[in-house]
């Protein structure tokens, strides 16, 4: 009996099995449109992204091999394909009033491949979630939490998780950071320590069209930029009566000080530098005292709290500047230091107060306190990292300068 291996030359044209019929693999792949179907095809109609695509292979003489799914941004599609190769189906959402390019294998029962390629459009979402990021762009001190504010309140821990995935911070160089749920609406970003001095520092969304849950889907959200200064930090003591102020951890200044008296104690904690006021009007009034106890314009303020606490210039107060404390709550200084200051420090920088009988500084209440609290905590207010922050009010703190 003959083998392949041994036939002569005068056999080999009249025998094709030796050389073997053609590969399927190595054809040219059919057009497969009559093959399979899918659920955002016909009429000209948009696929509803609340509802899975699905690809089915028509008949029984034809089976799917491969689907890829991807976007306009490239984002690929998950999903599963059937053991039987006759079904596949997405398991990830599709994005709302995107643009997808849906790519099918197949073969058929002799193993010829087959291909079909079709452009779909998902509709657009009826529910949009905005996101506004702060601050304003700039440069800032190295205390400057980012943050998000959402068009609509969240309280699902799934949908949280959606959102916060698809906040991104990044910073040069680069530092770990973690997005904490203030409230429903309100998200902080911080890393563990404070910011690089000298830093880049970047957010952006990447929710467009994403489904949240309930019917909600992300929408645009301006992308933010912002740098930092040199690290510089105004340590307050309230015992010694005295105002350290550190650039990139070098004092540069002493200052005497004055800081709030029993009844009115300053705030202990770290504080960020909120707005500065050259002039600014204060009453005792507006703190709860009576309203000819005074009302004075007050120079060189540097606002550190939502309440109305300042750092500020006091020349009524220099022969206790040093030595006690005589103040509604403000770290008055005399107007030349008070300049000094003014001019030296920018927003987002640190002024932290120890030593006070003061209330601690509330993380989110009346200003950027977000320091205050241990990182640990911190990252159990990620709805990714870990925990769920409580749906405290974000703006509870009443506005009244204290002098």
């Amino acid at each position: 009996m003959l083998t392949c291996g041994l036939l002569v030359a005068p056999l080999m044209a009249g025998v094709s099995g030796c050389a073997g019929s053609p590969d399927p693999l190595s054809a040219k792949p059919y057009d497969a449109a009559d093959q399979i179907s899918f659920s955002g095809d016909g009429d000209g109609r948009k696929a509803d992204p609340d509802k899975p695509l699905e690809v089915t292979a028509k008949g029984d003489d034809s089976r799917i091999t491969d689907v890829t799914a991807t976007d306009a941004a490239g984002r690929y599609v998950r999903g599963e394909l059937a053991h039987d190769g006759k079904h596949w189906r997405s398991t990830v959402p599709l994005a709302a009033g995107a643009h997808y390019t849906l790519k099918v294998s197949t073969e058929d029962s002799n193993g010829a491949p087959g291909r079909r390629t079709v452009d779909f459009t998902t509709s657009s979402a009826r529910r949009l979630l905005k996101v506004t990021f702060g601050p304003k762009a700039g440069e800032y001190g190295v205390g400057q939490p980012i943050t998000a504010k959402l068009s609509r309140p969240v309280k699902d821990p799934s949908a949280r998780a959606v959102i916060e995935r698809a906040l991104k911070v990044d910073s040069r160089p680069a530092v770990e950071g973690v997005w904490h749920w203030v409230d429903s609406r309100n998200l902080h970003y911080r890393p563990q320590e404070y910011w690089p001095a000298h830093a880049t520092i970047t957010a952006h969304s990447n929710l467009k069209g994403i489904r949240i849950g309930g019917g909600l889907y992300g929408g645009d959200a301006k992308s933010l930029r912002l740098t930092t200064g040199d690290r510089l930090e105004a340590l307050t003591d309230s015992g010694t009566h005295q105002m350290t102020v550190k650039r990139n951890g070098v004092p540069i200044r002493t200052i005497p000080i004055t800081t709030g008296m029993p009844g009115f104690d300053t705030r202990n904690g770290i504080k960020v530098v909120l707005a500065k006021e050259s002039a600014v009007r204060m009453t005792g009034a507006s703190i709860g005292l009576g309203a000819g106890s005074y009302d004075l314009m007050v120079y060189w303020a540097a606002r550190v709290t939502k309440s109305g606490e300042y750092v500020h210039a006091a020349p009524w107060s220099t022969g206790s500047q040093g030595y006690a404390n005589v103040s509604h709550g403000c770290t008055g200084m005399s107007t030349a230091n008070a300049e000094w200051f003014f001019n030296t420090v920018r927003l987002g920088d640190i002024v932290q107060v120890v030593h006070s009988n003061g209330d601690d500084m509330a993380p989110f209440s009346n200003g950027y306190g977000d320091w205050n609290m241990a990182w640990a905590d911190w990252r159990k207010g990620s709805a990714v990292s870990g925990g769920q922050s409580d749906d405290t009010t974000a703006d509870s703190a009443r506005l009244r300068p204290q002098v």
